[in-house]
């Protein structure tokens, strides 16, 4: 629910009685907890504020923040703990185990396929079909994600576990657990077993780490058609290749073993060699460094994954990049102060030539693909032209009224088909039309009525065309014709000076094109690294404009021309992009 960005309505701060409503609520909803519990969870005076807010979806939610951090949410009137309140209180809900691996799936929006479970000694815990479950990794009873039950312990057990297990709500990672301060989940050790039960599971764990290589093939992959989830497969089964999964089992151990430092600095690199293997191109140099993260290196980030160079060993761009340049990979230089451009690649180098780009992988092609976000893909805009009351003398004929939309070519054709109809091509001259009193009423000025008597078609069909409305009709994918007066205003891209004499790059009228001003920020604000703000825009109705940090035009060129391809004739403002060697 929280795997992309959601848009917040309204954050105010709780009211007594509402307070007093939530705390019965989170009585009512978890039994389980005590009453100092629940006071401690819902606080008698401190600060606690009720955040209205829009899933990505349109799914309205109701988040309740205590101390910086999302601490319950509600949806269609059904009460949630987050990742936060689950680490106080990790007994709360019945708790179900998977694999490291398949966190980042669940945190890019995947359901959890049961084969992806693992099973503990004493079995499963005991839930019904609609029961809200909490979802930990092996070796930790921290809860990760939360989820509903799809189906019952007992059918879950019939089904050999197949199928989709849990509907997950949320997740660690996601974007509510980013609106709070982001703490990693704390380690909390499973509950203690007497020894026979702790040989049991030993045994256990060393037969299911042979899994963990197979988890890439099987965990996530169902595939939902028509609300039928169909059941995740392996690849290969153990019993075909026990020396194989063994192998793999402990290459996965030594994957798992990498802190997340080395993780993110390995994905650095890969986004690097991939951005310069296929999508910097000669004739883009010299390139700002920051124009280089933006809109190359973040496009290369595979599926569900996050690039941030804050959690690398580098910290910093530059500092990646000077280690890149003593590899010899690029030459970056300062063109200006405080500017850095890549200003020559080393196309042959070995990291290079020898990089394999990654394929897309089975699970992220086919995890909910019936639930996510279409892909952005501009409308279809289309000039139009509108018959006013003082030219309807001249349509009627052809059976148009005032009002009507026409086209250009249709209205060359109208006006063709009138003057050869009603004789008025000149014999002596077929370049010229003569005018009869309708053509010197619609298209003449006043002071031409008696002193124009013929036109060439070209001015003859000009002036008819200035003579008519302007209109237009924009056409969205799998959407109706939306047709309007007037012209359709472009994306406006204007710079502003602000206090402390900083520039922040302001966008408007997205709406019209079907962008939401709210992803576009969210999108801007990590390609730019800089922060960003949505407030109406003055002087529209119902329209909101998009605030960021610095001048961003050309990362927001790249974004609107690049990659929602629209028109460049859409777009003004794009000539205020930073020159390379100037300072933004």
């Amino acid at each position: 629910m929280f795997a992309k960005a959601f848009r917040v309505k309204s954050n105010t701060a709780i009211k007594g009685s509402d307070r007093r409503k939530l705390r019965a609520d989170v009585t009512t909803t978890f039994p389980t907890l005590g009453t100092d519990q629940v006071s401690e969870l819902v606080p008698g005076k401190e600060e606690l504020n009720i955040v209205k807010l829009y899933a990505h979806k349109g799914d309205a939610v109701t988040v309740y923040v205590s101390g910086g951090n999302p601490i319950l949410f509600e949806l269609e009137k059904n009460l949630y703990p987050t990742v936060y309140t689950l680490w106080s209180y990790p007994d709360l809900l019945p708790t179900f185990t998977t694999w490291p691996l398949v966190l980042e799936k669940l945190v890019g929006g995947a359901d959890l396929m049961l084969p992806g479970l693992v099973m503990p000694p004493a079995g499963l815990p005991q839930v019904q079909k609609g029961d809200l479950c909490a979802i930990s990794l092996v070796g930790n009873r921290a809860p990760v994600a939360i989820g509903v039950a799809a189906m019952s312990t007992a059918e879950m057990l019939t089904s050999g576990l197949k199928g989709r297990g849990f509907s997950v709500l949320h997740t660690y990672q996601d974007h509510l657990w980013r609106s709070g301060n982001k703490s990693s989940p704390p380690s909390i050790a499973p509950l203690a077993m007497d020894s026979a039960d702790l040989s049991e599971e030993k045994g256990s764990v060393q037969m299911d780490s042979t899994l963990q290589g197979d988890m890439r093939h099987m965990t996530l992959e169902g595939e939902e058609e028509n609300g039928e989830v169909h059941q995740a497969r392996e690849d290969k089964s153990l019993s075909e290749a026990p020396e194989d999964t063994s192998t793999r089992g402990l290459n996965q151990d030594s994957t798992d073993s990498k802190t997340l430092q080395e993780q993110m600095d390995e994905l650095l690199q890969q986004c690097f060699l991939h951005a310069l293997k296929c999508r910097v191109k000669k004739a883009d140099l010299p390139l700002l460094t920051s124009t280089f993260l933006g809109s190359h290196m973040f496009s290369c980030c595979p599926e569900g994954r996050q690039l941030d160079i804050k959690k690398s060993s580098y910290k910093k761009l530059s500092k990646f990049l000077q280690q890149m340049q003593q590899e010899q990979i690029i030459q970056v230089k300062e063109l200006s102060k405080g500017v850095e451009s890549i200003v020559a690649v080393d196309w042959k180098h070995p990291r290079i030539t020898s990089f394999v780009i990654p394929e897309p992988s089975p699970t992220s092609q086919t995890i909910q693909e019936g639930s996510r976000e279409q892909p952005y893909h501009p409308p279809d805009i289309k000039p139009l032209y509108c018959v006013p009351a003082s030219m309807t003398l001249l349509f009627q004929e052809s059976g148009h009224k005032k009002g009507s939309f026409l086209e250009g070519s249709e209205i060359r054709t109208i006006v063709i088909n009138y003057a050869k109809k009603n004789d008025l091509v000149d014999a002596d001259n077929k370049n010229l039309v003569k005018l009869d009193p309708i053509l010197c009423d619609c298209i003449l000025e006043k002071n031409e009525q008696h002193t124009v008597m013929k036109l060439p078609w070209d001015s003859l069909l000009t002036r008819c065309l200035e003579k008519l409305q302007p209109a237009y009709q924009v056409t969205f994918p799998g959407q109706e014709p939306i047709v309007k007066k007037g012209r359709i205003c472009p994306i406006d891209i204007t710079l502003a000076q602000r206090a402390s004499n900083k520039k922040v790059t302001v966008v408007r009228n997205l709406e019209a094109y079907g962008l939401d001003p709210y992803s576009v920020a969210a999108i801007l604000q990590q390609r730019c690294q800089a922060s960003t703000t949505v407030t109406p825009a003055p002087g529209a109705k119902d329209s909101l404009q998009v605030q960021i940090q610095g001048n961003q035009v050309h990362h927001l060129g790249w974004l609107l021309l690049e990659e929602y391809q629209l028109p460049r004739k859409h777009i003004q403002g794009l000539e205020k992009a930073p020159k390379p060697g100037k300072k933004k």
